[in-house]
């Protein structure tokens, strides 16, 4: 099997989607910089930014866990 599936195929499986959502929750960090920045500045266009963009990592993370949910509910449908 080539590399290039490989690495397709770990980002359906179990492992692969935990580190994404790891990755995707990890980015919090960043948004949370982002409105200490634009609270600091009084800049509110910088605020709905770093709202907005929270607002989309949670939404990917959500997505991920879905995900995972359903590659664990198709697992125990297999083993029937």
């Amino acid at each position: 099997m080539s590399t290039l599936k490989k690495a397709k195929g770990f980002k359906k499986s179990k492992p692969g989607l935990y580190l994404s959502i790891g990755t995707s929750l990890f980015g919090i960090f960043g948004v949370v910089k982002q409105v200490q920045l634009a609270r600091r500045e009084s800049d509110k266009l910088q605020l709905l930014d770093a709202i907005v963009s929270g607002a989309a990592v949670l939404t990917n993370a959500a997505v991920l866990v879905r995900e995972l949910r359903r590659l664990d509910i198709d697992d125990v449908l297999a083993d029937d």
